[in-house]
């Protein structure tokens, strides 16, 4: 009896677990420029499903830090203008942080990693930071919480 017990719930709780986990959220961004994001978009929206991108917060977000100057440099020998610096709050074992470190190497952006696990003084910083989950990501004035490959080249080369 207890077999048949257990079998049914989990049958039933299978049955329920479908559903939950068959959402899908978007991101989209609104005439004035801010960037949404949302189970339901709003109709005509511009829309990315971002499902699978999402990070230890639940969603990408990006947001300016307070009252940080702007840290963009001047065109480098190729004409681009795109070098800002980039710093990382990360851990070793955040899958999320190992994208964002294989995007930087790949596309050769510079960058600083700090292990929130391993230094005192990131710990510290990230705290701060108001920090929740990694990665946190700094990007000259915008701090992007999460990482998304898309919106981190958006952010970073002043793509819109």
């Amino acid at each position: 009896m207890k077999f048949w017990n257990s079998t049914i719930f989990l049958l039933l709780c299978a049955a329920f677990a479908g559903p939950i986990c068959a959402g899908q959220l978007f991101k989209w961004v609104d005439e004035q420029g801010n960037i949404h994001y949302g189970d339901h978009p709003p109709e005509n929206a511009h829309l990315e499903s971002i499902t699978g991108k999402i990070s230890s917060y639940g969603k990408v977000s990006v947001e300016p830090l307070p009252s940080t100057p702007s840290k963009t440099a001047s065109p480098d020998s190729t004409g681009n203008v795109s070098a800002k610096s980039v710093v990382m709050y990360s851990t070793s074992w955040c899958g999320f942080c190992k994208q964002a470190k294989s995007h930087f190497r790949s596309n050769n952006i510079p960058f600083k990693e700090y292990d929130i696990e391993k230094s005192p003084g990131a710990a510290k910083k990230f705290k701060q930071l108001n920090g929740r989950g990694v990665p946190v990501i700094l990007i000259g004035d915008q701090r992007m919480n999460g990482f998304d490959a898309a919106t981190f080249d958006r952010i970073y080369y002043g793509k819109s």
